[in-house]
């Protein structure tokens, strides 16, 4: 397992366009998930430690930022040749079991996840109401293990001040998790 940490913000880099297959039957486009003030794109997946610490967490904050008017969309991008807990029957029973509010798609070929330069899985990607890149950081200080309960909510934080202004915080955390895991080459 590789550690990464996400690259610095591109403050106002556009959003990227997408079709995937969610786990609830229907294919999702970028418009279909974008909320009126914003958009928390997720590049996560099942096994990875540092998204399990956290997973709980993604849910709570992403109720809280649709009621912002900020939607969120979680991607899976793993090759689960690599990783069975990855494979789209167990994205759905997560997606099931954990209640998501939120689509949770699969990039297979992994186009998007390139395309979004997505490094590591958790991956948070914070676009404005005018779909520009705003956010690209932590969700909070939690690691392989839960950061305490009261640890500040970056994430949240950042992505409500770009409900309420169109702007992100200029001082990000990155993001760290487990690398994607890319295809080998064909």
């Amino acid at each position: 397992m590789v550690s990464l940490q996400t690259p610095v913000c591109e403050f106002g880099k556009p959003i990227v366009d997408f079709e995937l297959p969610g786990v609830d039957g229907r294919a999702w486009t970028m418009r279909d998930c974008m909320g009126e003030k914003g958009l928390l794109v997720m590049f996560i997946c099942n096994h990875c430690p540092y998204v399990k610490a956290v997973l709980d967490r993604i849910v709570r904050d992403a109720r809280e930022l649709k009621d912002l008017g900020v939607n969120s969309v979680a991607i899976m991008s793993n090759d689960p040749a690599q990783y069975e807990e990855d494979s789209f029957d167990n994205m759905k029973a997560i997606a099931e079991r954990m209640d998501f509010p939120f689509p949770y798609l699969l990039d297979e070929s992994q186009a998007v996840a390139k395309a979004y330069g997505a490094v590591c899985t958790p991956d948070f990607f914070g676009y404005n109401a005018a779909g520009e890149l705003q956010y690209r950081g932590r969700l909070d200080a939690s690691r392989k293990e839960s950061a305490p309960a009261d640890a500040r909510r970056d994430l949240l934080e950042a992505m409500k001040q770009v409900a309420e202004t169109g702007q992100g915080p200029r001082e990000q955390i990155p993001s760290m998790g487990c690398s994607i895991k890319w295809k080998e080459d064909e």
